[in-house]
């Protein structure tokens, strides 16, 4: 004798969830307690700096003395350094790193949520300095007034420096990866020196001005503070309303 039939309407799915196998729980961001606030604060700080160093008479002269002097003690090892990170952090390799990256979370591990988050957080730095690029216009280091112009460049996106912008966004990127973790500790030392040595090569290259570099640590902070209160505001409602599949990298049968 057989027994009764099961609706499988109503029976309990024996599949797992495969959203929750695909690791792709929502991924929250360190958040500032008043996020807005502090966002909106940093962005100002680089405001009245790319102000300040536009009136104040003089103050591009004396910064230009520092990229002087650097240039005239080039070395080939330092230069090589130098070169190799202009190449690196630039917008072409640093989109390439990125996808890399993001790539490996959601392919390998299986998180298509902090992939994208992730993304985000290392690109804020350029779309950061775009903005007060634009809004500030300052000028370039002058080639010609260096006397070892690495990678002459003119223009009036001085202010602040895409590439530094760029590195302080990747290395708070790679610390929330990390947060959490043995690595933690390591990760954010690892951050901060690669953000140090990138904001080192673009005074040694001649590109940029110290207060550009300066101001690259505001302009991404302020970005990555206000990105991570958006992001948990209104990432989970996406999340929730993606199908299962899509978080997946290859449909199953």
């Amino acid at each position: 004798m057989t027994g009764p039939a099961t609706d499988d309407r109503t029976a309990p799915s024996r599949l797992p969830d495969e959203r929750a196998v695909a690791g792709s729980r929502f991924w929250a961001l360190p958040q500032a307690r008043h996020w807005l606030v502090v966002g909106a604060l940093l962005c100002a700080a680089v405001i009245a700096l790319g102000l300040t160093v536009q009136l104040v008479p003089g103050d591009t002269s004396a910064e230009l003395g520092v990229d002087q002097s650097l240039s005239r003690h080039h070395g080939a090892v330092l230069t090589a350094v130098a070169m190799g990170i202009n190449m690196v952090f630039g917008p072409l390799v640093g989109l390439m790193l990125i996808g890399i990256v993001a790539l490996y979370l959601w392919l390998v591990r299986r998180d298509l949520v902090k992939a994208v988050a992730f993304g985000l957080v290392a690109c804020t730095g350029w779309v950061a300095s775009e903005a007060f690029k634009l809004l500030i216009a300052r000028q370039r280091p002058d080639p010609k007034l260096l006397f070892d112009p690495l990678a002459p460049e003119t223009g009036s996106n001085s202010f602040p420096s895409g590439h530094v912008s760029f590195a302080v966004a990747l290395a708070f990127a790679l610390y929330f990866l990390a947060r959490g973790s043995r690595w933690s500790k390591v990760a954010a030392v690892a951050g901060a020196a690669m953000a140090l040595i990138v904001a080192w090569s673009r005074l040694y290259v001649g590109v940029h001005y110290p207060t550009d570099v300066a101001a690259s640590f505001l302009a991404a902070s302020a970005a990555v503070v206000l990105l991570g209160g958006l992001w948990n505001r209104f990432a989970p409602g996406i999340v929730e309303r993606l199908p299962a599949a899509s978080f997946l990298p290859s449909h199953r049968p």
